[in-house]
């Protein structure tokens, strides 16, 4: 189904930005559905994997439910595990950021009972708990139920597989006639059904039904890793693979933001797409991509709708995705016109479980991957520069060179030595002295005879032309005539320098200030 954006579901304004705040621009198919119909109040048995959002999508109107003058427990979402619960608790303090006056408290086995007590004595709105710890507490009478508004079965199924129908069904009967009843199970048994029949009244029933999309022959794995080594691994793949262009896909706009800047500040040509960019920006970062002028496009789900670019040789999922669809529409961006493409997805901690819904979904086999070492990458680089060096040796008149290297045989050096160390100064190891007046750049992508320079600001820090211009010539003593191409992005600047003046210009402006800014510079990346 065509899901929509959170301002189209009229939710409050305080619940809106926390949602903008969590950086989500569109509900998912279970939100979209779900949202609408509680706010009705009436019982529903909504079906949904884990993963698809679908905390949100009752945590949303439970708290629209809640009477802040009231601090008796109104809402009790039942959850299978301790795990599940403290989750669940933590998304639902989320949304309620701007919403002084809601307290929520998990309870669980494992956790001190008396820390319990003493938070429910002060006064709770929202419990989320495990069904034994649960009904330790109303045995003990500090879990009062006779206000309850809204009662939350999640992960039914799993509750039921684990011994808790009877549990579940004394807790039911305890509470209040009256109550609005939701329960959410990835499936719905029949043991399920029994508990909906005995304590739902005319239940609306909410399923996702996935369209049938059939996934192309493209190459898919999955990286387990840890969250604060994305980022390496990312670049690591992408210097091992070399794609012509790759998409980027997050959770929300703000990880695409901060993305955009890392990649940027390593010198890979990329940017963002998300749904808070005005449309003409929209189309200038997509006719960079399209061009090739930026190689990496970070973007949301929303934002890459509809985008058709035929030589997108990779996708990874920096997130794994909310809902399986959003996979399938994601790797598809890969693998077009007939071509072969990649998909890599990142898979930190429990989001493995993600995954393995997504193949069951996808009907297909995402084979596990090992991160790629330092070593393989530096391997990586030696190949591409020996193939380029095959390439020249069967295609070009090498009688200069040869004479070139003939003056150092004639020194004793063997051929080896030579070609290793020629290798060795392309693949940038050489250790630069400190009076050397000149700096190997490699291929910047520069015009011949100059340098192009990496500076990590741009439009969005009220930077132009002038000052980039007016600050490498005041502070090198540069003349402004020789300054190349200036090209000025959202939160990045291309400048073009003579070769002969890369390095002073680098030690110079290095840690400098524009405009009141303190930069970064460094060589930009060629790929």
């Amino acid at each position: 189904m065509k899901t929509i954006r959170f301002n189209e579901l009229q939710i409050s304004k305080e619940i809106e930005r926390a949602i903008s705040d969590m950086g989500f621009e569109e509900a998912t198919p279970i939100q979209t559905k779900a949202i609408p119909k509680i706010k009705t109040g009436v019982d529903v048995i909504g079906q949904a994997q884990t993963g698809t959002g679908k905390t949100v999508a009752f945590g949303i109107p439970v708290l629209e439910k809640i009477d802040l003058k009231d601090k008796s427990v109104q809402t009790l979402i039942l959850c299978p595990t301790r795990e599940l619960a403290i989750q669940v608790s933590e998304e639902i303090k989320r949304l309620a950021k701007y919403m002084p006056g809601i307290k929520t408290l998990p309870i669980y086995g494992g956790q001190p009972i008396q820390r319990q007590i003493g938070a429910l004595k002060k006064g709770v709105q929202i419990v989320i708990g495990t069904p034994g710890r649960v009904m330790d507490h109303m045995r003990r009478g500090t879990l009062k139920l006779q206000n309850l508004k809204v009662m939350v079965l999640d992960e039914a199924d799993e509750m039921l597989n684990m011994g808790f129908r009877e549990d579940i069904e004394t807790i039911l009967d305890e509470t209040p006639e009256n109550r609005q009843t939701l329960l959410f199970s990835a499936t719905i048994p029949k043991a399920i059904l029994n508990i909906t029949k005995k304590y739902q009244k005319n239940a609306k029933t909410i399923k996702v039904v996935h369209k049938e999309l059939t996934v192309p022959s493209i190459e898919q794995y999955y990286i387990e890793l840890k969250r604060k080594n994305k980022l390496e691994i990312l670049t690591r793949l992408i210097d091992i693979y070399n794609p012509k262009l790759s998409l980027v896909f997050c959770n929300t706009k703000r990880m695409v933001d901060d993305l955009v800047v890392e990649l940027q500040g390593r010198g890979y040509f990329a940017d963002g797409l998300h749904g808070d960019l005005k449309q003409n920006q929209r189309d200038r970062v997509m006719n960079s991509f399209r061009n090739g002028n930026v190689d990496i496009l970070v973007a949301t789900d929303v934002a890459a709708r509809g985008l058709d670019v035929d030589d997108v040789e990779m996708v990874f999922n920096y997130d794994v995705p909310q809902d399986e669809e959003y996979y399938v529409h994601r790797i598809g961006r890969t693998g077009r016109a007939g071509r072969t493409g990649m998909a890599i997805s990142f898979a930190v901690g429990k989001e493995i479980y993600k995954l393995k819904h997504i193949q069951k979904y996808t009907k297909t086999n995402i084979k596990r991957l090992q991160a790629p070492s330092v070593n393989e990458v530096e391997e990586a680089k030696a190949d591409k520069i020996l193939n380029e060096i095959k390439d020249i040796i069967e295609n070009e008149k090498l009688t200069k060179e040869i004479n070139y290297i003939d003056k150092l045989l004639d020194d004793e050096y063997t051929s080896i030595d030579i070609a290793a160390a020629l290798l060795n100064m392309s693949m940038g190891r050489i250790e630069e002295k400190e009076d050397s007046s000149d700096l190997d750049f490699g291929n910047t992508g520069a015009e011949p005879g100059m340098v192009r320079l990496f500076i990590n600001i741009g439009k969005k820090h009220k930077i132009r032309v002038k000052d980039i211009l007016g600050a490498i010539a005041g502070e090198t003593g540069l003349p402004g005539e020789v300054v190349g191409k200036i090209d000025i992005y959202d939160k990045f600047t291309f400048v073009e320098v003579p070769k002969e003046n890369g390095k002073k210009v680098l030690d110079i402006m290095k840690n400098n200030k524009i405009k009141g800014k303190k930069i970064n510079i460094e060589p930009a990346n060629s790929k």
